[in-house]
């Protein structure tokens, strides 16, 4: 178990992904995945009320209502974290980060999750137009009120998480406690440098998301025809150029020196750097998740680690 920054919440190095449930995983698997994370010893699923909007025919909250719905089966909710947002989703009280806006949405998650309460509740993109004491006076208030326990950011930059922090100090509100950016080998000019100097600073803990590149560092795209018909194809593509092929060699070594999977020694990159407590992933069956937790077994050498440091930067 891993503590997440200075939040009281502590997880494996591994967090459940949930964008999948309701949308090309249907409920029973769903339920069968679930189940299987938690008896590995998984404890934090993350979610947001926008899953799955983008589907033809969905509003949004489609993930946190299979989520709920096994909450509800299995009758127990204590030993598991669930980690949802707001930002994305408009509705009702507006949209972005309005103050009426969250407190609309988390209300409306509250209800599809079936529980009181909220142990991670993140603001999934910054909202410029929205003045930053508001956002934190209402999340804040939230915290106050008991319906959310820690509060995180996903996809802010480091002068706007700074602002925030600040905002919190002088104002004696509860503050972002964790941070969810896109990291992974193949993408990591949004967390390291400021971002991630800032969270190391403030101990704030780094769950990202994407750690596995839209599939790309599985190793399972060799060839341009491997991307056609692919779900996330079109964006994995972008990874396949001589940079990407050099990480994907490296990675095959150590697969060879470690009889880990590629998917695994991803994650584990990811859960080994600076700041990181662990990465998100996702998965579409029992078996694909039973692979991705071989990764809270699996710790990479401080060579292994190098190697694929000076692949990923080129």
């Amino acid at each position: 178990m891993r503590e997440l920054g200075k939040t009281g919440l502590k997880t494996p190095p591994l967090v459940l992904g949930g964008n999948v449930f309701g949308w090309n995983v249907d409920e029973a698997t769903s339920f069968a995945i679930l189940d299987r994370f938690v008896a590995a010893g998984g404890t934090m699923i993350d979610t947001a009320d926008s899953y799955s909007a983008w589907v033809p025919g969905h509003q949004g909250g489609e993930s946190e209502r299979v989520i709920g719905a096994w909450l509800a089966r299995r009758g127990r909710r204590d030993d598991v974290l669930i980690a949802t947002k707001v930002g994305m989703l408009p509705g009702a009280g507006g949209e972005g980060l309005k103050p009426a806006r969250i407190a609309a949405a988390v209300d409306e998650s509250l209800r599809r999750l079936g529980t009181d309460y909220i142990d991670l509740y993140y603001a999934h993109r910054d909202d410029p137009a929205t003045p930053i004491e508001a956002v934190m006076e209402v999340f804040g208030g939230l915290v106050n009120a008991g319906k959310v326990r820690v509060l995180g950011a996903s996809n802010f930059s480091a002068e706007r998480l700074g602002e925030a922090l600040a905002v919190s100090a002088h104002e004696a509100l509860p503050a972002y406690g964790v941070l969810q950016p896109e990291y992974n080998l193949m993408s990591r000019d949004s967390y390291e440098g400021a971002l991630q100097d800032l969270c190391v600073r403030h101990a704030i803990g780094v769950l990202p998301y994407y750690g596995l590149a839209s599939g790309f560092l599985t190793g399972k795209y060799r060839s341009e025809g491997d991307f056609a018909g692919r779900m996330r194809g079109q964006h994995a593509a972008t990874y396949f150029n001589d940079r990407g092929r050099a990480v994907l060699a490296v990675m095959d070594a150590i697969a060879a020196e470690t009889g880990a999977t590629l998917a695994q020694i991803a994650l584990a990159w990811a859960a080994a750097q600076p700041g990181v407590t662990a990465p998100i992933a996702s998965a579409t069956s029992t078996a694909q998740l039973d692979e991705l937790l071989g990764v809270l077994d699996l710790t990479l050498s401080a060579d292994q680690c190098a190697r694929l440091d000076a692949a990923s930067r080129g």
